[in-house]
């Protein structure tokens, strides 16, 4: 241990006390050790330095495109309007029918379905495999809401589900007019479920369901 002594019969050097090391058999053991602490001192600074808070968990930003729509005008027993952002094409998978549709918003890797069937008295047919086909997201499902649609003046009533959670199709829905036509709906997006990067674009996309809920007519 270095100390500063002073005092009868110690070394003085003009009167001033001298610095004493002691505790070290000879010089080459004293530098070591001070090489040595001054080499840990430097170890400990840059480990300090090299500490940081984490970093938060984020997502990417998404832009979305201004809402605005047109009208669907083609040969089809209904007309409803989409976005100016999307394309209607013809369902060409194998189990599609006349009149089924896929409305591709490309922007959002995203889709909603489109099927139609003629009514012939199993409306309850048709309404009760709508439902069956939204409830089969329930393992992946938080919750499911239902809400009924109604829009007397163009004869369209129906039934909306909002399917919370990691479900592979958020929204879905039927319409009909309870004597000749049915239509049921659903969106999907082409990504991953996971319910906290996708909100944004669910709830963007939403109401572009809504708008073709609420603009569907019948054309024959």
């Amino acid at each position: 241990m270095n100390r500063v002594v002073s005092g009868p019969g110690l070394p003085r050097n003009n009167g001033k006390p001298v610095l004493i090391l002691s505790g070290f058999t000879d010089k080459y053991e004293m530098m070591q050790r001070i090489l040595a602490a001054l080499l840990l001192l430097g170890i400990l600074g840059v480990s300090c330095r090299e500490k940081q808070a984490p970093k938060p968990v984020g997502y990417y930003r998404i832009a979305f495109p201004e809402k605005s729509y047109h009208r669907m005008e083609q040969n089809y027993p209904y007309s409803f309007e989409i976005p100016d952002y999307s394309m209607a094409i013809p369902d060409s998978s194998k189990d599609a029918e006349p009149w089924w549709i896929n409305i591709r918003i490309p922007g959002n890797q995203a889709e909603i379905h489109i099927s139609y069937k003629q009514v012939d008295r199993n409306l309850h047919v048709f309404t009760e495999e709508s439902r069956k086909l939204a409830y089969d997201h329930t393992i992946k499902a938080s919750s499911i809401e239902e809400k009924i649609f109604m829009n007397p003046s163009q004869k369209v009533f129906g039934t909306i589900y909002s399917i919370n959670g990691n479900a592979a199709s958020p929204f879905q829905f039927y319409l009909t007019d309870s004597i000749r036509h049915f239509l049921r709906g659903s969106l999907y997006i082409r990504a991953t479920p996971n319910i906290d990067s996708l909100k944004p674009v669910i709830d963007f996309l939403k109401t572009d369901v809504i708008h073709l809920i609420e603009t569907l007519q019948w054309t024959e």
